[in-house]
């Protein structure tokens, strides 16, 4: 090899960029991971804001301009979980992604409620703060029931729903997966120890999205520590009752994504959701798990924007 030739030497120092990068990733995984997540945030045009309802923080991603669209996460996820599909979302709409009380950098109190109503109320107030008025709402699992019961308490702030393999009916929750975990209390969803995340994105998707080495040891620290809580919590959220039909669902556009490998909520979930919101279209997402927006986040977005241009949501 010639090392005098210009473009082998930049290929050399290429390759050693790669070698560093990957022993950085090994040798200092939480550091590595957490600028893995912040490099994440800035190519998809969002910042890092700090909010708070009821006295419990609440961080939240943001970016872009126009008319709001508020994502929020699900069980054992957080605000990073819909960071890749902003990318495609920022140039059209200003994106809020918060962290939910109870996950991710927001705050833990296990003496606190964290019911869905909770949840939903929390959300309210936040946005009451940082982004008054009506407002596009979506979500995934966990945080689609959420969605689907702001909608409920508060129809006067919701211009459209986008819901992705949504938690909250009979027929989502008859997988064998929450079958098993009401037999049993054992589910993916809840890490026990640092290498059990790994179990928890191979169960949540078919093709497992791009996570550096950092990342993983990073989330799943993070989700041993809250073992304990997210064991209550999930209690709490199999016991929440199940939403029911309400008149002001009838007036919400609202996309109902699900993926048709969903292990964790089964797919027939999409019929009951579509059976609640008579304005809603469904897309069944082929080779996909239960994270739509991270295993296909170029195409959940664009289904998202025609989904918004086909109904004239402001």
């Amino acid at each position: 090899m010639d090392l005098s030739h210009p473009i082998t030497m930049i290929m050399a120092a290429l390759g050693l960029a790669v070698v560093a990068l990957l022993l950085f990733d090994r040798l200092a995984p939480m550091t590595s991971g957490r600028l893995g997540l912040a490099l994440e945030q800035r190519m998809s045009g969002l910042r890092l804001r700090h909010g708070s309802a009821e006295g419990l923080a609440m961080p939240y991603l943001e970016g872009g301009s126009g008319a709001p669209l508020v994502l929020i996460h699900g069980f054992a996820g957080d605000k990073d979980n819909f960071a890749r599909v902003a990318r495609f979302l920022t140039p059209h709409y200003r994106v809020i992604i918060p962290d939910l009380p109870g996950f991710g950098d927001a705050a833990r109190d296990p003496s606190a409620p964290h019911t869905v109503e909770d949840q939903a109320r929390r959300l309210a107030a936040l946005l009451d703060q940082v982004a008054p008025g009506p407002v596009h709402l979506g979500g995934n699992s966990m945080g689609g029931f959420i969605a689907a019961q702001f909608a409920a308490m508060y129809p006067e702030r919701v211009a459209s729903l986008w819901l992705l393999d949504a938690a909250g009916t009979e027929a989502a929750h008859s997988s064998d997966i929450l079958r098993h975990y009401e037999a049993t209390g054992d589910m993916p969803l809840l890490v026990q120890k640092e290498q059990d995340f790994n179990t928890l994105i191979a169960a949540c998707t078919v093709k497992e999205p791009l996570l550096p080495h950092g990342v993983r040891v990073l989330l799943g620290r993070r989700g041993a520590a809250d073992f304990a809580l997210h064991t209550a919590l999930m209690k709490q959220l199999s016991e929440a009752p199940l939403l029911r039909p309400q008149p002001a669902y009838g007036a919400i556009p609202t996309l109902i994504v699900w993926g048709e490998q969903d292990r964790i909520l089964h797919p027939d979930g999409a019929a009951s959701f579509a059976a609640l919101f008579p304005r809603s279209r469904t897309i069944m997402m082929r080779g996909v798990g239960h994270l739509p927006m991270l295993e296909k986040p170029r195409r959940a977005a664009r289904d998202y924007l025609a989904f918004r241009r086909n109904t004239n949501t402001v």
